[in-house]
């Protein structure tokens, strides 16, 4: 049995791909954004970065190392990036929603254009660590793009942000079903929960102990996953 997380989040311990660096020399994961639901990185060990970029404020680049604690909102596209094997906990909103049609990786342009091509290249993900470096460097070439336009077009860079947003909105029609019962199963169930038991306050259950429960490997847009989604008795 899966027992939701509080308040319907999504929890996973993310170690940022640095097995070898990409073709832009970094050792980083996929560039990609959520179309609704935020994100937060806690840094564990090693040190990385997070970069971020957005319409309103454009590139910036927040640095990550044990106890840092950073927060960035839906429609925000970013990279995470490792300097000496960073780990991170990643914590998200509406649990669940990012494998659902939420997140679209960066590819540029080109890719964007064709959407077998876009499809192919997600897919090259599976529970192979070489398939997801593999991605990770299709995307890197294409992010290396939209940093040369950040250094040298900020026109441009803001034209091609606007652009790749554009696209993501536009592929979220045919998802909001499946996206929506999502959100119901996660944060929805949790708030509505928590009304039952305000109104029931008179009586107080007893505790419950929980030990978390073997998590399940895979190796995702910033690199190797150990999500956080099930738990056993204690």
């Amino acid at each position: 049995m899966t027992h939701a997380l509080i308040g319907g989040i999504g929890l996973t311990v993310l170690e940022v791909y640095h097995q070898r660096p990409g073709p832009d020399g970094v050792q980083a994961g996929c560039a990609h954004i959520h179309a609704i639901t935020d994100e937060a990185y806690f840094g564990l060990s090693g040190s990385g970065a997070i970069e971020l970029h957005d319409p309103e404020r454009g590139y910036r680049r927040v640095a990550i190392e044990p106890g840092t604690f950073v927060q960035f909102p839906a429609g925000t596209l970013h990279r995470s990036v490792s300097v000496d094997h960073c780990r991170v906990l990643a914590i998200m909103g509406n649990s669940g929603l990012p494998e659902r049609g939420d997140a679209r990786i960066y590819f540029g342009q080109e890719v964007d254009a064709d959407p077998k091509r876009y499809e192919e290249a997600r897919a090259l993900i599976s529970t192979d660590l070489e398939g997801g470096l593999t991605r990770r460097d299709l995307s890197a070439r294409a992010y290396a793009g939209l940093m040369r336009l950040w250094e040298t077009d900020r026109p441009a860079y803001a034209r091609e942000l606007e652009r790749f947003l554009a696209v993501h909105r536009r592929t979220l029609a045919s998802r909001a079903q499946t996206m929506a019962e999502a959100i119901e199963r996660g944060p929805l169930r949790q708030a509505t929960t928590a009304f039952r038991r305000l109104a029931a306050a008179t009586a107080t259950p007893p505790a419950e102990r929980w030990a978390p429960a073997d998590a399940k490997v895979s190796y995702g847009m910033c690199g190797v996953l150990r999500q956080i989604d099930d738990f056993r008795p204690g």
